[in-house]
């Protein structure tokens, strides 16, 4: 009995750890920029209707975006020093798993004990070996910060993460709010946070 609680809790372990997907940062900025100079944003609509998703989904970034920039001291403005961009992108993943083990019986020839304990030249067991598919969507989402005076990109944050096709509207917006904060944790650049 000991034995199944040891097997049963470290596979609901790693059920959990597989559900919590994280996402997957990277950034790049122009070296030469002294992001000091920034205090305020507006959105960059042109930049923005180009994005390839709803119109309900690019609010629900825009307002998180809003939120990290509050956050970080930055004010909205008609006449901003950084513009705000972003663009989506998408694709299916498709993953085959192969199990070493499965469901029903077999019949074959063996050498051993046998079931319940006496010995049997033949083995009847488990012997199901299908193959299970699922698929699910990566997502990567682009936050450009443009000089608004040269009209230059100066930072770009990137996340990737699985989406999982999320239909309840209250987790959508809580995976679009974990996707913008922890790019705009990479905002800004550590170079210019460290003098």
């Amino acid at each position: 009995m000991k034995k199944i609680k040891i097997i049963v809790v470290p596979v609901l372990f790693i059920l959990f750890l597989t559900s919590c997907a994280s996402v997957n940062v990277l950034s790049d900025y122009d070296r030469q920029t002294d992001f000091t100079v920034y205090k305020s944003y507006a959105f960059y609509k042109t930049g923005i209707d180009r994005a390839q998703i709803s119109d309900l989904d690019k609010k629900r970034i825009l307002r998180a975006i809003e939120t990290e920039m509050d956050s970080l001291g930055f004010v909205k403005s008609e006449e901003p020093d950084l513009l705000v961009s972003i663009f989506t992108n998408e694709r299916v993943e498709v993953d085959v798993y192969s199990p070493a083990w499965g469901y029903g019986w077999g019949y074959g020839w063996g050498w051993g004990w046998g079931w319940p304990g006496y010995y049997n030249p033949y083995f009847w067991g488990p012997g199901y070996y299908g193959n299970n598919v699922s698929t699910r969507t990566e997502g990567t989402l682009y936050i450009d910060l443009i000089d608004a005076a040269k009209k230059e990109l100066v930072w770009q944050g990137r996340g990737v993460g699985t989406l999982n096709n999320i239909k309840n509207i209250e987790k959508k917006e809580k995976r679009i709010r974990e996707f913008v904060a922890r790019i705009m944790q990479q905002f800004p650049p550590e170079a210019i946070v460290a003098n």
